[in-house]
């Protein structure tokens, strides 16, 4: 009998191979391309091969991975969240060695929302000195906007985890799930028990049909006792299997029974799996493929913050530098205009100069002390700015209102980037997350097109079922002693005369044979091997069909998932189009902000002349001190626009790298890094010269 049991479970698996083998093949195929390209680095827009018509006219879509321009040997920028990243909430807890971890809830450490300590290296008498990459692995550190985008992907790893157990995940603003549809089972294994006891009179209305004979029995008490045990589990082909094993034990008072008490267990097992509607891998796994692809997505939009927060720090940087350089042009111009306000009254006190010229110079002196406040306060109000890029806490006692001085000059690069529109297209093509995650947003949606067409199909599912059932308990067995009878004395035996007939000179009577009852023993033991010898087994094949006549649901889900892969689609061209707007404006900006550098260079030397030539004309006597004030704001306004030139300069090459995708290589930032919120490089201290303490050397 086990045997047979063994060749029926045989059975069983070879029907579902039947089943699952004709798309496992190609449904693995389909999860090995996901998998290999989300093992890529780079974006998976290098590995499509985009349709023309979503490339702009003459610039073709890359193919081969970006070379990493800028990047020094052996510093590879990763996408790799997970190194060094904190736990990988995409992973189950398992039963072993504490089983009761599955049903424990995460550990979420509570943020921190304390500065690094970073910062108090860099203070000295009570100044921040802040060289600019100190300034970037602070923000890396403390940026508030990095630390919420930081969550993100481990958000993500959770609706992994969901979706691996076979349940719907929230995929957020990033993409629209169509429910409704497959799959519709659960991949977790579940294990179910039940017991239960119950206890009846039943009235009797009919003896002889109750099986309680004719005496007056007026109920029948019945005691039933259960357990049940049940597991079932879902596959990514769509095939639920279910065995449960129900057993029963039942007590009467009823004395026709052949077991009192009886235990009757009963093993099932089904096996369904759908041949139409829900068949295959790719619409039981969407939602496995499509959660990876949204983590991928998250790892690259905390990429882009922190992008965003690199290029945003640098630029607020260069413009503190800006502002401090600035107050330095007012105080020379307030200098200047006191001297010559001072020698203007002194001459005025001899009687060698008019009063008009030393309202002049008193005039001029009240407009750049105004100008120089307008500085003071732009800077102040900079370095506020600056704090909060590079500081959770503004308000911690070693920041609160500090003096940040940048130690990090405005220099003027002697080689501006001169590269080819196209090149430089194609180059931030590969490396610009924004890409990469529309890629990833339209692949999700081709997931959909694909889920949402298998669910038009009718349902299908074809099922195989075995059932094998057991029966024992305790029986009653009357057996006859030997051969000895007893004799009734109210019933004699008589011949056909009617005289009592006698045996050896004894009178003879009727005897009925002496019969004694045994109860034989019978327990769940002995019923389940009823079960498990297969004595009593039910074998059942079959199709259920469901055929929605209308099917106005799935209509809607298919028409949806297309109207967001066609709108994807859209926004896929839109996003090149903008990196190629961003890739041009950044290369005019550069060559622009370098022509004015020089320009700007050239009339500021040449104002420095001509207010140096207007001051000695004026102490000869043949000039007046109103031209000296005209070219004293000449200078200022020059000195101001060299400034302002060269902080233009610094942030087109900052926003330029923004552009074509190289911050995190320029900067040497590696995103996992950016995601432990720790960088592991010394600060350049103030008064160190050693280069291998500054950010990125090697």
């Amino acid at each position: 009998m086990i045997g047979r049991l063994m060749q029926f479970t045989v059975a069983l698996a070879t029907a579902a191979s039947l089943i699952v083998a004709p798309v496992y093949a190609q449904a693995r195929e389909s999860q090995q391309s996901t998998q290999q390209q989300g093992a890529s680095q780079e974006p998976a827009a290098q590995q499509q091969n985009t349709p023309a018509s979503q490339n702009p006219a003459g610039v073709q879509p890359p193919s081969a991975p970006a070379a990493q321009t800028g990047a020094p040997a052996g510093v590879n920028p990763v996408r790799d969240l997970r190194t060094g990243a904190g736990p990988d909430y995409s992973r189950e807890k398992f039963f072993l060695p504490n089983i009761f971890d599955p049903y424990i809830p995460a550990h979420v450490d509570q943020p921190m929302l304390t500065n690094s300590t970073r910062i108090d290296q860099l203070i000295q008498d009570g100044k921040l000195m802040l060289s600019l990459d100190d300034a970037i692995s602070l923000a890396l550190e403390n940026n508030l906007n990095i630390n919420v985008e930081r969550f993100v992907p481990w958000i993500q790893e959770t609706q992994l985890l969901k979706a691996k157990a076979g349940g719907i995940p929230q995929f957020g603003n990033t993409q629209q799930v169509v429910l409704g549809t497959s799959p519709s089972v659960s991949f977790d294994p579940i294990i179910s028990a039940g017991f239960g006891w119950t206890h009846a009179n039943i009235p009797v209305n009919n003896p002889f049909t109750a099986g309680t004979g004719t005496t007056a029995i007026p109920v029948v008490n019945a005691n039933n006792a259960y357990v049940n045990l049940g597991y079932t589990q879902g596959f990514h082909t769509g095939t639920n299997l279910s065995v449960t094993v129900d057993t029963a034990r039942n007590t009467s008072n009823e004395p026709d029974l052949f077991f009192n008490p009886a235990i009757t267990p009963v093993l099932t097992a089904t096996l369904s799996q759908p041949l139409l509607n829900g068949f295959g891998i790719l619409p039981n796994t969407r939602y496995i493929i499509e959660a990876k692809n949204n983590i991928k997505v998250a790892n690259s939009q905390f990429a882009q913050q922190v992008i965003a927060t690199v290029t945003q720090t640098s630029n607020d940087y260069w413009e503190l530098v800006f502002d401090r350089e600035n107050v330095k042009v007012e105080e020379a111009a307030v200098g200047v205009s006191q001297k010559l306000y001072s020698d203007n009254k002194k001459q005025l006190e001899i009687g060698t100069m008019a009063p008009l010229d030393v309202l002049t110079a008193e005039s001029q002196l009240a407009t750049d002390q105004q100008n120089l406040i307008v500085a003071q306060t732009n800077k102040l109000q900079q370095e506020t700015v600056l704090l909060n890029d590079i500081a959770k806490n503004l308000l911690a006692q070693d920041v609160a209102g500090i003096e940040i001085v940048p130690t990090t000059a405005i220099a003027t690069p002697d080689i501006v980037e001169n590269i080819a529109l196209q090149d430089a297209v194609q180059e931030a093509w590969k490396k610009r997350p924004e890409l990469f995650q529309a890629d990833l947003n339209l692949k999700n949606a081709g997931i959909e097109v694909k889920a949402t067409q298998n669910g038009l199909l009718p349902v299908l599912d074809a099922f195989v079922q075995y059932t094998s059932q057991g029966l024992n308990g305790n029986q009653l067995t009357t057996t006859q002693v030997g051969n000895t009878f007893v004799a009734d004395p109210a019933t004699p035996l008589v011949n056909a005369s009617g005289q009592q007939l006698s045996v050896n000179g004894f009178p003879a009577f009727l005897g009925t044979p002496l019969t004694t009852t045994t109860v034989g023993r019978g327990g769940l033991s002995d019923a389940l091997k009823n079960v498990f010898q297969n004595e009593f087994p039910t074998y059942s094949i079959g199709l259920n069909l469901t055929l929605p006549i209308r099917n106005r649901s799935a209509q809607s889900d298919s028409a949806r998932a297309q109207l967001d892969q066609r709108m994807q689609q859209v926004q896929y061209r839109q996003t090149e189009n903008t990196i190629v707007i961003n890739v041009r404006n950044a290369l005019i900006a550069l060559q622009q902000d370098r022509a004015q550098v020089a320009a700007a260079d050239k009339a500021r030397t040449l104002a420095q002349q001509t207010l140096d030539a207007e001051q000695k004309k004026y102490q000869l006597g043949s000039s007046t001190s109103y031209n000296v004030v005209l070219r004293s704001r000449d200078l200022t306004a020059a000195q101001g626009t060299a400034l302002r030139a060269q902080a233009n300069l610094a942030e087109a090459l900052v926003n330029f790298n923004q552009a074509m995708g190289r911050t995190l290589e320029v900067a040497h930032i590696t995103v996992a890094e950016a995601l432990r919120g720790s960088v592991g490089r010394e600060p350049l201290i103030p008064g160190t010269l050693d280069p291998k303490k500054t950010v990125g050397a090697k």
